[in-house]
């Protein structure tokens, strides 16, 4: 199927679309990108160079697309991070073009503000993900303090994330998933919330300091239940992926994801997690 992603790019390294274009292809879908930014690498590096893409860019691509007739076969939009605010209102333009051409299609966005108790995205987005973006999604993927942002609430832990993503549903979005849930076993917990109830799956914590598991987490559940429209085999299958891709990733020591040497635990992944029900 055709997904359009709109998120950041890098030249070097494997964060936003570098990251999405590669799981989609993967697990064989066909990625339209669009980068809200273009970076040498990784901020997080200490140094990069570069620029932020400009709305109009943005809304001309998409409006072009649209234009030759292409949305109307395009299954999915992915959204991610904003180079800045004002990109917002094209993304959802983007979001009201897609789905006018394919009453069918999902738009799956990730909230991206922070992570590990800090904002890092510029002023506004935050506000624009909470208040014009997540009423309007199908699909949300924040972290838990994405998650606390966005609703005020903890979500700390497992309890307490289900509580708050209860709370998201009810703005909008039919379906919430909640990555790096701290378990009190010492794992990774990700749930998802939906219409059915709470499906969740537990992974081992991998101690290694990358970029990018959140944006290969959202593309790796899309492709998956794009596919199988299976919410918990998708959640199961993105959450054993991205586990197995960081086991890969420190054990070779690497800084940036090894997405093209681990491309076979995107498709397989071994050890494969299963979800269960809980509520």
């Amino acid at each position: 199927m055709n997904v359009l992603s709109i998120q950041s790019g890098v030249v070097y390294g494997h964060v936003g679309n570098a990251a999405a274009q590669f799981c989609l292809q993967r697990l064989g879908h066909a990625a339209w990108r669009i980068d809200t930014v273009r970076f040498s690498n990784h901020p997080g590096h200490g140094g990069f160079a570069g620029e932020v893409a400009t709305a109009g860019e943005i809304d001309r691509l998409v409006a072009a697309l649209d234009a030759r007739g292409w949305l109307g076969s395009c299954a999915a939009l992915l959204s991610g991070y904003l180079g800045a605010a004002d990109q917002g209102p094209a993304v959802l333009e983007a979001a009201r073009r897609v789905k006018a051409a394919n009453t069918d299609a999902l738009w799956l966005l990730d909230p991206v503000i922070g992570d590990h108790g800090r904002v890092f995205v510029k002023p506004g987005i935050p506000e624009f993900m909470r208040d014009a973006a997540v009423p309007l999604a199908d699909i949300v993927t924040p972290n838990v303090f994405e998650l606390s942002w966005l609703t005020g609430m903890s979500s700390d832990g497992i309890t307490d994330a289900i509580s708050a993503a209860r709370r998201l549903r009810a703005t909008g979005p039919r379906t919430v998933v909640v990555t790096g849930i701290p378990d009190a076993a010492g794992g990774i917990a990700t749930l998802c919330l939906h219409e059915a109830g709470v499906d969740l799956v537990t992974t081992p914590r991998v101690d290694v300091a990358v970029n990018g598991t959140g944006d290969s987490f959202a593309a790796l559940f899309l492709a998956r239940l794009l596919t199988t429209r299976d919410i918990a085999a998708s959640l199961a299958h993105a959450a054993s992926a991205v586990y197995a891709l960081l086991e890969r990733t420190a054990a070779a020591g690497a800084r940036e994801l090894l997405l093209v040497d681990a491309q076979d635990v995107l498709a397989s992944p071994m050890p494969a997690f299963a979800a269960r029900r809980i509520a």
